[in-house]
């Protein structure tokens, strides 16, 4: 009898904690140590580097950034112990600590450091507006944007084909902040835009750069099967409707998501519902006994929509 007390309090102990609480290591009065930029920097850049050690227990970091006046501007949860931020001249006041699941440790002491951009472009960058990176795009005709640099007078850009490293695109002396690209060259694959900028005593010693993906292909049409064509179901159960896919093989594979349609009728005129799923499955109930249909169509991320699937039929009882 004592053993099985023993037992029971163990597990009470147990269910009065989560897993993850028991698991993760308690860093609450730990400190995360900065590493840059450390307490009244100068930094003579258009952007600030932020670096910190590791801290034994922590699974994430939060950074954040105030203006001196107290004004937050940046509040950022990273996996990674380094995170650049672009930044006016100014002053600022930046500050980190870890976290895991279930324990926060103490902020760094609160770092002071300002910002100036100097005529000399070398350790500046320039900031990339758009197409966000990794975006897929089903159309040829992409504009890149970027934000206009200090002192800058110029930009030199360049589109690098990823998988073969070939350079599709390359223009120099660009006075806008903007350039669209037209070119047959640019078939679906994955690419990477570099920008530079330059005025007439220096040039940004790096290229900044953003990757995109060209898609314009429409994903396979799925096929239906389950539950069969001409089932029956029962009122107010839950049933798992599945199709299949085959596998795109173009060059750049778009991440797909899909349509599911119900109908009353068997040419869709009279569509009763419509649910979307990431995946290749997705469960449903219906409360109205009758016949409906059901036929599933694929979406890429880039935007391209394929066939719809065969309807099937089935009958609620």
């Amino acid at each position: 009898m004592k053993t099985i007390n023993k037992l029971i309090l163990i597990a009470l102990a147990i269910l009065t904690y989560s897993c993850e609480d028991i698991l993760e290591e308690d860093i609450s009065d730990d400190t995360v140590q900065i590493i840059s930029p450390i307490n009244n920097a100068v930094i003579e850049s258009n952007v600030a580097s932020f670096k910190w050690n590791t801290l034994k227990g922590a699974d994430k970091y939060r950074i954040q950034v105030y203006e001196s006046d107290q004004v937050l501007i940046l509040d950022s949860l990273t996996t990674k112990t380094s995170i650049t931020l672009p930044l006016s001249s100014g002053k600022y006041v930046w500050r980190v600590r870890g976290e895991n699941y279930a324990y926060e440790s103490v902020y760094s002491f609160p770092s002071n450091f300002s910002t100036s951009i100097p005529n000399d472009l070398t350790n500046q960058q320039v900031i990339l507006s758009s197409p966000d990176n990794e975006k897929f795009l089903n159309f040829i005709a992409v504009t890149l944007n970027w934000q206009a640099l200090k002192n800058a007078t110029s930009y030199s850009v360049k589109v690098v084909n990823t998988a073969t490293s070939q350079e599709v695109y390359s223009k120099t002396d660009l006075t806008t902040t903007a350039v669209t690209l037209d070119l047959t060259a640019l078939a679906d694959g994955n690419y990477e835009w570099r920008l530079k900028a330059k005025n007439t005593d220096s040039e940004t010693k790096q290229y900044s750069a953003r990757k995109f993906n060209i898609d314009t292909t429409p994903p396979n049409q799925p096929k239906n099967t389950s539950p069969a064509d001409n089932s029956t179901q029962t009122a107010n159960t839950s049933v798992a409707y599945t199709w299949s896919i085959a596998t795109d093989n173009g060059n750049a594979k778009s991440p797909i998501s899909y349509i599911v349609e119900f109908a009353s009728d068997a040419d869709f005129n009279t569509i009763i519902q419509t649910q979307n799923s990431n995946t290749a499955t997705l469960q449903q109930s219906f409360s109205a006994t009758g016949v409906y249909y059901w036929r599933v169509r694929a979406v890429d991320e880039a935007g391209n929509i394929g066939t719809n699937s065969a309807g099937f039929k089935f009958t609620v009882n």
